[in-house]
């Protein structure tokens, strides 16, 4: 009952000529493929990236924190000249 039959695929080639044309179905048909591996090689690409995340997260887990270093001697603070006395920017500009 819904087996096809070679008869119904002629009558389906047939209906797509009518309708589209001889000459845009080869092209239509290159266009579905072109599309069909442009979506293969963005799912290879995001199952690689799935599993290049999970390659990282087990390099991760195997982290093993550093020694504690030695302490090293803080600097002692320097001693800093005094400032200056401020100068007026309006006496500067006239300076100048």
């Amino acid at each position: 009952m819904g087996a096809l039959k070679p008869w119904h695929i002629a009558v389906l080639v047939v209906v797509l000529i009518l309708l589209f044309g001889a000459k845009r179905l080869p092209d239509a048909a290159r266009s579905l493929g072109r599309s069909l591996r442009i979506i293969k090689a963005e799912t290879k690409s995001l199952h690689d990236d799935d599993r290049d995340l999970a390659e990282k997260a087990d390099a991760q887990s195997g982290y093993q924190p550093l020694p504690p270093q030695q302490q090293v001697a803080q600097p002692q603070p320097q001693q800093f000249a005094q400032p200056q006395q401020p100068v007026d920017p309006v006496q500067r500009v006239r300076e100048n």
